[in-house]
């Protein structure tokens, strides 16, 4: 059993998962997303109902627990990890009516629901809901999803925390066009919706406060946005440590000594260790620190969830900076595309660039050590 596996939730139920992962790599890069097999064995594992409340079926999972599982499947392949992450998305529902709650986990809490933020695009109010009508790009997972949300406005309205439509997925065309150079099979695709009539009930403000109170849904929901997708870049960095492990009796064309015994190699390798286990062990600190607030009911303040947007940041860097490392401690063994490390550098590379972890939020966080005022949606 590798490390990651070894550091997983429940190392052994998931086991033959991540192998099949492993050896479907180059067919899911090629496919361009997570195939419907695949998201079934992630709804099995319990991902999609792990933040449902309980009422509904819910998993009852704590925050930590969760994130191991998606670190897990990252290892495997960066953009399963990606996709699974997206369990967390029911915690964007959290603010929809509880009777709305209710209509969607009626017959399984397992239900699967993505979607796009923006550009927020202006929705016509009409009696009883919202006239849509639009695109919107980045719907990572939306290919496995049953229930769908895109971004809206109303006329006027502008600044502060974004308004979701949810509808079902046959009402939404998905536009297959993700073209990139990482995380190729998230088939984060551009959403189209022409003109579909969404309830206002099923309308709600993404990060508002919950209609129902449970310590999933206290703890703080744009934070979590971030921890989800960040640690996908540790999983990466993990995989690409293990990768450099295996790669280490290797004979050079050239007659070298194997890279094992080379001293850089050793030395990058335990650095590297440091640097990612370091990150990690912070990352969860806050976590565990966080989710027992949310657990006993004590309040969280701004400061607790901007602490948890630092290590986000901090974790996705630093798993970017160790897979690069690693990539190149490969050599021209890595440069080639059929390479393990060549896609693991582009995954990880992509993590760090999103926006909840790109070099922004470092000025967010430091103005939030500040007391000072920092943008909608952060922390």
């Amino acid at each position: 059993m590798d490390v990651a596996q070894s550091r997983s939730a429940e190392p052994f139920a998931i086991a033959p998962m991540l192998a099949e992962i492993r050896q479907r790599r180059r067919e899911l890069h090629k496919l361009g997303h997570i195939p419907q097999d695949l998201v079934a064995q992630f709804q099995a594992l319990g991902i999609y109902r792990a933040f449902v409340p309980e009422q509904f079926g819910g998993g009852g999972m704590d925050a930590a627990t969760f994130l191991r599982l998606i670190e897990t499947i990252s290892a495997a392949d960066g953009s399963a990890g990606w996709v699974a992450s997206f369990g967390f998305a029911t915690k964007y529902l959290s603010s929809l009516p509880a009777n709305t709650l209710a209509e969607i986990y009626g017959e399984s809490p397992d239900v699967v629901f993505a979607g796009a933020v923006f550009p927020p695009q202006t929705a016509i109010a009409e009696s009883g809901g919202y006239r849509v009508k639009g695109r919107w790009g980045f719907g990572s997972g939306s290919m496995g999803a049953s229930l769908i949300g895109v971004g809206i406005k109303t006329e006027g309205e502008g600044g502060g925390l974004p308004r979701m439509a949810v509808m079902p997925r046959d009402r939404v065309t998905i536009e297959e066009n993700w073209d990139v150079m990482g995380m190729f099979a998230t088939g984060s695709h551009d959403l189209v919706v022409d003109d579909v009539l969404v309830p206002e009930h099923y309308t709600l403000i993404r990060g508002a406060p919950p209609s129902i109170d449970t310590p999933a849904y206290r703890y703080p929901t744009m934070a979590m946005a971030a921890q989800v997708l960040a640690i996908v870049g540790a999983g990466v960095a993990r995989e690409a440590i293990d990768e450099l492990i295996r790669m280490g009796t290797k004979q050079s064309i050239t007659g070298a000594p194997l890279m094992a015994e080379r001293p850089s190699v050793q030395i990058a390798l335990a650095q590297m260790e440091a640097q990612l286990c370091s990150a990690r062990a912070w990352f969860y600190e806050e976590t565990d620190r966080v989710w027992s607030l949310a657990a006993s009911g004590g309040e969280i303040t701004k400061l607790d969830a901007a602490r948890l947007r630092l290590v986000s940041t901090h974790i996705a860097k630093t798993g970017a900076d160790v897979t690069r490392r690693a990539f190149e401690m490969s050599g021209t063994t890595g440069i080639f595309n059929a390479h393990p490390l060549s896609r693991l550098l582009m995954d990880a590379l992509v993590v760090a660039q999103h926006a909840f972890m790109n070099d922004g939020t470092w000025q967010s966080g430091g103005a939030a050590l500040l007391g000072l005022n920092t943008p909608p949606g952060y922390p």
